[in-house]
Parts: structure tokens; C-alpha cells; sequence
């Protein structure tokens, strides 16, 4: 395949994905080469942290011990009217300036995703929503994933192979055919601390069994009392009752806590139900979900798990009457004037209050 031309200049692509809640939306990162005076330049609605990443790029392509364009670098991402927001983008505009300047073959580049935040040494760091990402590719067609190292075991759980890279350079080498990628190592064991078990729980015997009746039944369940009574130490010891989750459920969890940016680099895959604790001066966003990037939130962290409102009756009215819609339909629809998205979010609600 040969390289697009243009009127003046190469154009090359290269392809990633953007989050709408937590649907990944293809976009094509288009990189235009140039004469003219010096310039680079990042258009089709970048967020700040997008937009900052010619500083990125440049340094990074300079470390690798490539040469940066010397004329007029024009980037598109397309479509132009999707906001792109994050770091993620470094990588596929970095592929793409490469590709324009013929330091890269194109037909390899068309052939892979890539996502991923450039160091200024080159180095690639992990984002966040790698994992829908990587499912985006695979609907399209798209079989491989240049991806940070770190993140490779999480893209790899979307059915595709990930191309685990540590280096720009090694990413060009690989693109080049001159390089193998490396394996994909499993994930660094760390210890972990033991859950909340209700063995630790002595007497109680009424509130015991409620708590085991509420997870049997998957109920919801209000814990009343004076304060000191152990209403919060029972109520954080609901989700030690709850068995693992199966495959299809973990991934969807999964999914949710990486847009989120919660997954820990030794649990590519949330097994366990999640359990969720907000404070009760959280807002309404930061509960419920929304916010500038429309993102999770601890309604949606606590999918197929508990969510603990504890002093419930401290909660603004708001935040407890935005909870009607997840507790009846099991989602949360966040509406705004950039985009719409549904979260799933199907919880248990503990709560506690004192008399």
C-alpha cells in the first residue's frame, strides 16, 4: 500500500479510539507533512491534556533518536466533532508523524490500534480505558494493539493481541520489522489486604442474618441504630458473602473500573465484587457519575457489587433522589451538552443511620 498524497505534502493515519462513557468511538489520527515555515499543529476538538501533546510528541520522537518533521505538522482527529479528551492519544500521533515523514511504512500502520502517553524520553506510560480500547479494535476488524507494557495483560483480555511496547523506539523498530514484541508477563503479585470477613463480627446474631437473608436475595438493607452498635463494621462485611464473579460479569466490571482508571497493575481483571464507600459530603456527580468527561461514578464503581452509604441521612436530598433511577432500572443515564452515555449499575445499597 502506498502512502496517501496530498496537494503539498504526505498524509498518513493511524488509528485509536476515543471513550463515550464507556463505548470506544473510532478515530482516525491523521498526520500532515509539509513544507513551510516550522509549525505543529493539533485540531479536531482536543482537550487540554490531547492538545499538550506536541510537547510530548516532539520530545519523544527527538529521545527516540528519530527526526521530528521540519516543516509544517498538521494532525486531524477525526471525526472532528467528538471531543477527545486524555493523554491516550500520544502514541497514535506520534505513529502517524512518522508514518507522514516516511520513517515508518503505512501498511503496517493500518494494520494496528495504538493508545498510549508519551514521557518526554519516549518512554510510553499507561492510560486509562485500555481495555475498551482494545474491544474497539477488535469490532473493527483490528487484531493487534500497540499498548504500554503495562497495560497489555488488560488488553488482552478484549480477544486481541496487545504489542506491549516500553520505548518509542521500540514501537518503530517493531512497526519496521526489525523487532519481536516481547511477552506478555504476568502480573506482578503484591499482598494484598484480607477483606472485611464477618467472622471478625461477635453477637449480633439478628443483624447477621439479615445481612446474610441480603445476600442470598440480593436486597437492598438499612442498618438503624445508637451509634457504636457495629452498623458500619456489619455493613462493610456485606461483600465477603457474595460469591466471585463469572467471566462475563468480571469484564464488565472490569470495564467500568479501567474507564475509571482503577485497576491495579496486579489485577488486570476484577474478580470480587467491587465495594464502594463514598463519604457523605460526595456530590452528586461524583456519586451518581458525570462531571466534565462524563465519567463512573461510585453508583457505576459498585456495578454487580455493594455500594455502602454510610450516615445515610447526612447525604444532600439531591444525591438520594438521583439513586431512584439506578435502583429501579439497574443503569445511570448522564445526560450533557458534549454527549450522552449509559453507565450500567446494579447494586446492592447498604445503608446506616443512627436512630
Amino acid at each position: 500500500m502506498h502512502a496517501p498524497r496530498s496537494v503539498g505534502g504526505v498524509l498518513a493515519r493511524a488509528v485509536t479510539h476515543a471513550l463515550v462513557g464507556l463505548e470506544p468511538r473510532r478515530v482516525e489520527v491523521e498526520a500532515h507533512v509539509k513544507d513551510g515555515l516550522p509549525a505543529f499543529v493539533i485540531v479536531g476538538l482536543p482537550d487540554r491534556a490531547c492538545a499538550e501533546a506536541r510537547q510530548r510528541v516532539k520530545s519523544g520522537i527527538t529521545s527516540a533518536e528519530l527526526e521530528f518533521p521540519r516543516g509544517r505538522v498538521t494532525v486531524n482527529l477525526a471525526p472532528a466533532g467528538l471531543r477527545k479528551e486524555g493523554s491516550g492519544y500520544d502514541l497514535p500521533i506520534a505513529l502517524a508523524v512518522l508514518a507522514a515523514s516516511r520513517q515508518l511504512p503505512h501498511d503496517e500502520l493500518d494494520r494496528h490500534a495504538a493508545v498510549g502517553e508519551l514521557a518526554l524520553d519516549g518512554r510510553l506510560r499507561r492510560v486509562v480505558g485500555v481495555l475498551a480500547v482494545a474491544e474497539g479494535a477488535r469490532r473493527m476488524g483490528l487484531e493487534r494493539v500497540l499498548c504500554p507494557s503495562d497495560s497489555a495483560a488488560e488488553a488482552a483480555l478484549a480477544g486481541v493481541e496487545p504489542i506491549p511496547v516500553r520505548h518509542l523506539a521500540d514501537a518503530v523498530a517493531y512497526l519496521r520489522g526489525e523487532l519481536e514484541p516481547d511477552p506478555i508477563l504476568p502480573p506482578r503479585a503484591w499482598d494484598r489486604p484480607p477483606e472485611p470477613d464477618l467472622a471478625d463480627v461477635r453477637g449480633q446474631e439478628r443483624a447477621r442474618r439479615a445481612l446474610e437473608i441480603a445476600a442470598a436475595g440480593c436486597h437492598n438493607l438499612l442498618l438503624a441504630g445508637p451509634p457504636g452498635t457495629g452498623k458500619t463494621m456489619l455493613a462493610r462485611r456485606l461483600s465477603g458473602l457474595l460469591p466471585p464473579l463469572d467471566g462475563p460479569a468480571a469484564l464488565e466490571v472490569t470495564r467500568i473500573h479501567s474507564v475509571a482508571g482503577l485497576l491495579a497493575l496486579d489485577q488486570p481483571l476484577v474478580e470480587r465484587p467491587p465495594f464502594r464507600a463514598p463519604h457523605h459530603s460526595a456530590s452528586t456527580a461524583a456519586v451518581i457519575g458525570g462531571g466534565p468527561g462524563i465519567r463512573p461514578g461510585e453508583a457505576s464503581l459498585a456495578h454487580l457489587g455493594v455500594l455502602l452509604l454510610d450516615e445515610f441521612a447526612e447525604f444532600p436530598r439531591p444525591t438520594l433522589e438521583a439513586l431512584r433511577q439506578p435502583l429501579e432500572d439497574g443503569v445511570v443515564c448522564i445526560a450533557r451538552a458534549a454527549g450522552r452515555a449509559l453507565f450500567p449499575a446494579r447494586f446492592q445499597l447498604v445503608a446506616t443511620m443512627n436512630l
